[in-house]
């Protein structure tokens, strides 16, 4: 009796896709392209056909070459965005395969092999029978999408932790939306990230029920009739959570709600600063070495102007912002605090004798504490950030008050200082205000999410590594004055 020749193996798919000794290993960009020489040879099974993340899936083929190694592949995307030079121009994403295992197959071209279903994008992927280049044929297994709320309860304020598996890449699959109480809050990407979202949101609203929807959105807003779509099996969600009694959870103050580290920093140059980053009102210091020994030298901060509604965008000037003279061996150092200016990378430049050196600082965006924290039903209220970029990717934040998206701010005009005036709404108690980083526009045209809220800013914000910020007002009855902070 002749036996199916069989294989295991077990793999995780993760934003940089990395693989134990003992999971299938990564295959070329021709294995992810491959098609038949000429035309299909054998017949493969999947089953089940779809499954979450972690569902055991087992592969039976027939007819295929006798007594020859075949690879069985899982083929999917790696996904990127396209924003660099201040600039927004889409997503992209480019094929990539893995090899599951290598089977053997019999003497009638029988073979088997099982996995598990890997963290990675949702919906449909293509199994393949290759043997390099060449494709023998194929089957499907779809990865269902999953959604997990955690805590289920608490009281007003509770971060509530929304973790979502199986995002998918393709149109119609990708962009999902998440509504609070029938109010829209904000959008959801995973395009770097294999089809995983992870955020928080606070919980806001009366002690008892409150409802939270997820829905497929692919032009900036929640759709709402799925079910009569051309895809209208796409799973739609329903979340709920309870606000108990207790104590407010509040968030930090804003003042101290500071970044802590910056990804992929620029690189420093000849001028380097002892601190990689800063807020505006920071203090640092920039050294360098080779100038003229005894030379008086000036350090120049380069920034950009200008009007991105109208006109060419921007353009670059400099100006100096510390002055120094090197020593005997021509070291400088430079101490000066950060300047009231827009946030991300600025040059720096020193011109000597000896030629022009230069170097880049980031500066990182910061929250300034609310002028009135407290007071009735209409007390007019400010939001003050200082260091808001100015790039596509990094010029605006958007406001969700009480989880409710209620526009948007810029802070290309006013050199990254950003003030938002406000008035209290809402019955007695607090009221959340949440600022998410932003597209503020850009080339691509769909899916649209521009200028809404970008709950997963955190893992997959293109361009710049920006934080969100996130306040509390409380509203007073109407015989209670307000207060500052």
């Amino acid at each position: 009796m002749n036996l199916l020749r069989t294989a295991t193996a077990v793999f995780l798919i993760t934003a940089a896709p990395a693989f134990a000794a003992t999971e299938p290993s990564a295959l070329g960009p021709e294995a992810a392209m491959a098609k038949p020489a000429n035309g299909f040879v054998g017949k493969m099974t999947v089953a089940p056909l779809h499954g979450p993340v972690g569902t055991p899936v087992k592969i039976s083929a027939e007819a295929l070459p006798a007594n020859q190694d075949v690879d069985f592949v899982w083929r999917t995307v790696n996904g990127s965005w396209k924003a660099d030079n201040g600039e927004y121009r889409g997503r992209d994403y480019k094929p990539v395969a893995y090899r599951i295992a290598t089977v053997h197959t019999d003497a009638q071209g029988r073979a088997a092999a099982s996995f598990v279903a890997p963290e990675d994008f949702g919906f449909l992927h293509d199994i393949t029978a290759q043997q390099g280049t060449r494709l023998l044929t194929q089957a499907a297994f779809s990865i269902d999408m999953q959604v997990k709320v955690t805590p289920e309860s608490g009281p007003i304020g509770t971060p509530i932790a929304i973790e979502i598996h199986g995002v998918g890449w393709r149109e119609l699959e990708s962009s999902w939306d998440l509504r609070y109480d029938n109010n829209f809050t904000g959008w959801i990407s995973t395009i770097t990230q294999h089809g995983v979202a992870k955020f928080t949101i606070p919980a806001t609203g009366a002690i008892g029920l409150h409802v939270m929807d997820l829905t497929h959105g692919e032009f900036t807003f929640p759709y709402l009739n799925p079910q009569q779509n051309p895809v209208p099996d796409r799973p739609r969600f329903n979340m709920q959570f309870r606000i108990t009694a207790g104590d407010a959870v509040l968030p930090p103050a804003p003042e101290t709600q500071l970044q802590t580290a910056v990804k992929n920093l620029p690189v420093h140059g000849a001028l380097a600063a002892t601190t990689l980053f800063a807020n505006v009102g920071g203090a640092t210091e920039v050294r360098g070495t080779g100038f003229t020994p005894g030379k008086a030298l000036q350090l120049n901060w380069t920034t950009v102007t200008g009007n991105r509604m109208t006109g060419d965008g921007w353009e670059e000037s400099s100006r100096v912002i510390a002055e120094a003279k090197a020593d005997d061996k021509g070291a400088v150092a430079f101490k000066f605090t950060v300047p009231e200016d827009l946030g991300g990378a600025h040059g720096l430049w020193v011109q000597d004798t000896t030629g022009k050196k230069t170097g880049t600082y980031f500066v990182t965006t910061k929250s300034l504490p609310l002028d009135v924290a407290r007071g009735p039903v209409g007390t007019e209220f400010t939001i003050h950030l200082k260091g808001v970029g100015w790039t596509e990717t990094a010029n605006i934040y958007t406001l969700v008050y009480d989880g409710n998206y209620i526009g948007y701010a810029c802070g290309f005009n006013s050199q990254g200082d950003v003030t938002v005036h406000l008035k209290a709404s809402g019955v007695p108690g607090p009221h959340f205000i949440d600022l998410y980083p932003a597209i503020y526009k850009g080339k691509e045209t769909r899916p649209d999410n521009f200028r809404i809220p970008q709950l997963t800013y955190a893992a997959d914000h293109p361009g710049e590594d920006l934080p969100a910020f996130h306040y509390a007002f409380e509203v007073t009855r109407d015989d209670q004055r307000a207060s500052a902070q």
